[in-house]
């Protein structure tokens, strides 16, 4: 007869195997405490960078700040940062360097690089290598890791990071936290290019707004009353600021009224090569010239000869030369006196012979030679003629099928309007609106287009008179 043996009671743990268990768990919540800890303070930091990035206007404060941050995030003591230029160059203002007195040495040698001043050395690969060996020469006894700082697939620099008291290895979080640091630096340079970019416009469309405003006063704001004939002018620039020219100048200022409506006056329109800002102050130049020169009283050749050799050191300065076509015109005699310096020959409608043909006389641009001569022509208006001035912009203006709005078209249009028999301003409004539709309504004209129009008044013809009726 067998019996069975009572089960053997469980063994009591020793006060050893406990507290041994009790350490690992202590261990293993103070790791997970430290995790976290230190997870917390990264994400801070990084929080901390892209606060800066969306607060600070001034990039220098925040590029300060980058090797700080990527120095803490990797746990090392030293970083430096090599932002670059627009155009690739070195920007040795913008060097950062952490801790700072330790590494002037290494600021020092970056910033004297002689390639470093080159334009694209961000984007030239060996200089790059170059660069990434001189700071390991520098710093001889560490760890060297480097990435690039890249926005919109342009090189704005590099960020390195290294300890100079114990090596170390970089972590694939590491790796991440530095490249995200870079990327953020990268936007940063990027975001200031951009405002400089915005801000250098707005410096412009000023200085453009002042310009046209200023241009807009020397042109002459209304036609003056001149006795027997009528008077239209526009001009429309292709910038802000333009370089084409027209003006209506009393040759007696002296007169008013009745008076001045009898006397000469100079009609004047004219184009300086180029445009923007530098056409548009030459052209204020040649404006208070003119108005000098028109004071002597002498005949058209006679003024754009001196004002050819009065405007010739100006404009040998800016090499730009001025076309200008002068005229005077008196409503006694219905003379038009004029001279050419090269500009577009106006239009002449003839009402007696129903045809266009051109006013010009031989002449050289202004500014081109010093000692030139300029040929002077007359023609009597008649009732009823027409003389249609204009700048090269306006036979120029490319049209949407890539052709010229050429002469052609011009004269096919101002005849069209001169046998309907339309005013001054009506015939201008119409030579005008083809251009528009030639053009095309949304597109802008390559270069400035002026018209200026003379029609001389028709005479009032009265009904035969019938005896029948004396």
């Amino acid at each position: 007869m067998t019996t069975n043996k009572p089960p053997r009671p469980p063994s009591k743990l020793s006060s050893n195997t406990i507290d041994q268990s009790h350490s690992v768990s202590e261990s293993f919540r103070d790791l997970l405490n430290s995790l976290s800890t230190e997870q917390r303070c990264n994400q801070e930091l990084l929080v901390s960078l892209g606060f800066a990035l969306r607060s600070f206007t001034n990039l220098h404060r925040f590029l300060e700040l980058v090797p700080v941050v990527a120095s803490r995030l990797v746990e090392v003591n030293g970083a430096l940062l090599v932002p670059f230029q627009a155009d690739g160059r070195l920007w040795r203002e913008q060097l950062q360097a952490l801790p700072f007195d330790q590494n002037q040495e290494l600021l020092r040698q970056l910033a004297s690089m002689e390639a470093g001043i080159t334009v694209g050395f961000g984007a030239d690969i060996n200089q790059l290598l170059a660069m990434d060996r001189l700071v390991q020469r520098h710093i001889a006894k560490a760890n060297v890791f480097a990435t690039s700082i890249v926005a919109r697939g342009r090189d704005r620099g590099r960020l390195y990071v290294f300890d100079s008291e114990t090596s170390f290895a970089l972590s694939d979080v590491h790796r991440r936290h530095l490249q995200l640091v870079a990327d953020l630096t990268g936007v940063a340079i990027e975001n200031d290019l951009i405002l400089q970019e915005v801000r250098r416009h707005e410096r412009v469309d000023r200085q453009l707004s002042t310009g046209a405003e200023i241009q807009a006063q020397l042109l002459p704001d209304h036609c003056p009353v001149i006795e027997g004939i009528q008077l239209a002018a526009r001009c429309r620039p292709a910038f802000e600021v333009g370089g084409d020219y027209y003006d209506f100048i009393p040759t007696r200022p002296d007169l008013m009224g009745k008076s001045r409506e009898k006397g000469r006056w100079a009609l004047v329109i004219g184009d300086v090569m180029g445009k923007g800002v530098p056409a548009g102050l030459l052209m204020t130049m040649l404006r208070g010239m003119l108005r000098a020169e028109v004071l002597s009283g002498l005949p058209p050749d006679r003024i754009l000869h001196d004002l050819n050799q009065l405007a010739q050191v100006d404009l040998a300065h800016s090499h730009r030369f001025i076309t200008l076509f002068y005229s005077d015109y008196d409503p006694r005699t219905r003379r038009l006196r004029y001279a050419n310096a090269a500009h577009n020959p106006p239009l002449l409608w003839s009402s007696e012979k129903r045809k266009v043909s051109r006013l010009d006389a031989p002449g050289l641009l202004i500014g081109l030679q010093s000692e030139a001569d300029y040929g002077c022509g007359s023609v009597l208006l008649e009732p009823g003629d027409v003389l249609l001035y204009y700048t090269d912009g306006v036979t120029e203006a490319p049209g949407l099928a890539g052709d010229r709005f050429n002469e052609e078209r011009l004269i096919t249009t101002l005849e069209e309007s001169c046998r309907s028999g339309l005013g001054a301003q009506e015939i201008l409004n119409k030579l005008f609106a083809r251009l528009d539709r030639f053009v095309g309504i949304d597109h802008q004209l390559e270069d400035d287009a002026s018209m200026v129009l003379l029609k001389v008044n028709e005479e009032l013809t009265l009904p035969p008179f019938n005896r029948s009726f004396a």
